[in-house]
């Protein structure tokens, strides 16, 4: 973790990008038990009306953190993490889908920073107030 006491508010501290595939999805389906069939057909994805397979909700979720649990350098040091669900991550079966992460300091308070993360996806932003509080002391 990089010196906490020469924070200031809007500085970012860490900045990603994640390549999802259909592999991807298969992959966290398996380890996270989320066998919905809108996460690896298209056909099924198409029949609710979605614009495709979508990347799990979760997935998105927990790789938006990563680069702030690097950043903090201990994962215990996150101390709570929210978000809305703004935009799927629709996952092409040919090009995959790139979500960029982009975690900035939008506050500091005595022994702890929150971390405000832009968590986009084509364009748009995909997690809607995205925010991670680290304890920095």
């Amino acid at each position: 973790m990089t010196d906490t006491s020469a924070l200031t508010v809007g500085d970012v501290v860490a900045e990603r990008e994640y390549h999802f595939t259909r592999d991807s999805l298969v992959r966290y389906a398996g380890a996270s038990g989320d066998f919905n069939s809108i996460h690896y057909r298209d056909d099924v994805a198409a029949a609710v009306g979605l614009p495709g397979v979508l990347a799990h909700g979760m997935l998105t979720m927990g790789v938006a953190v990563q680069p702030v649990v690097d950043w903090a350098g201990d994962p215990a040091r996150v101390t709570d993490y929210q978000v809305r669900f703004t935009r799927p991550v629709v996952v092409d079966p040919a090009d995959g889908a790139t979500i960029t992460v982009v975690a900035k300091v939008g506050a500091i308070e005595e022994g702890r920073a929150r971390i405000d993360l832009t968590v986009s996806f084509d364009g748009s932003t995909v997690l809607g107030k995205a925010q991670a509080k680290v304890r920095t002391a």
